[in-house]
């Protein structure tokens, strides 16, 4: 007996607010290992900075697919 299953359509209208918020949420997250940084010491620091250079990078591929799927959904 097999079952047959069917994959769910690609569902991508809601795509780019998902993303808006994933970039804001990683904004809060550098603006708050900023803070974090006042009050940490020379390595300490040097990992928070590498982690928002991390973060940085990421916001911006995510911003990248935002505007692919901004086209997406609007072509």
């Amino acid at each position: 007996m097999s079952k047959d299953y069917k994959s769910k359509p690609d569902d991508r209208s809601d795509n780019v607010e998902k993303l808006q918020s994933m970039v804001q949420d990683t904004i809060e997250n550098i603006e708050e290992a900023h803070e974090t940084m006042k009050f940490s010491s020379g390595e300490e620091k040097q990992k928070i900075q590498e982690k928002n250079k991390r973060r940085e990078q990421s916001i911006k591929g995510m911003r990248a697919e935002i505007k692919d799927e901004y086209n997406y959904n609007n072509d």
